[in-house]
């Protein structure tokens, strides 16, 4: 039996609107929600992946968060937590770093960017994670620009180094 994976749609002020199938919120390019959480190790690294050559959306993409869709009545706090675990193995407790409309590749969503200190060892799922390792803040501005980049994850990318480096986020909604 195939399930839907139901999201909530969402304005543009990140208010809900209603819960829609998250296939039809893609094809209609409707806003829903999307958790993300950068994962660093306690030497302050930052965890790099990339997706399996079969991954429905990005395939073989190398990315610096992990996440995903936000389910019905989850915070965004609670849906990166639920990611990290799903994805890498890992509980921890993600802090919220920035939010913005992400112009997506696929279709356009709030993204709900956190961050968390990974302490132990970490499970990967392999139908998330083909590959990753442990990445300085140098080497990860280096990979962000490589065209195998997953599009959206350079947007964010950019939104998070940018107070890093002195300068402001760049300009676009943000919560």
């Amino acid at each position: 039996m195939i399930t839907t994976e139901l999201v909530e749609r969402v304005d543009d002020d990140d208010r809900v609107i209603g819960l829609v199938g998250r296939g039809e919120a893609i094809r209609r390019r409707w806003l829903h929600r999307v958790a993300t959480v950068v994962c660093r190790d306690t030497r302050g690294r930052i965890l790099v992946h990339r997706r399996p050559a079969d991954a429905d959306r990005f395939p073989n993409g190398v990315n610096f968060m992990l996440g995903g869709a936000s389910e019905p009545g989850e915070t965004y706090e609670e849906a990166a937590a639920r990611e990290l675990t799903e994805e890498l193995g890992v509980r921890a407790h993600p802090r919220f770093v920035l939010k913005f409309t992400c112009a997506g590749v696929i279709s356009p969503y709030w993204l709900g960017l956190h961050e968390a200190v990974v302490t132990g060892p970490v499970a990967p799922d392999p139908d998330e994670i083909a590959w990753y390792d442990w990445l300085t803040e140098p080497q990860l501005a280096e990979v962000a620009e490589d065209e195998a980049f997953v599009p959206d994850a350079r947007e964010a990318y950019h939104r998070w180094a940018a107070p890093r480096r002195g300068g402001p986020a760049p300009a676009g909604p943000t919560g």
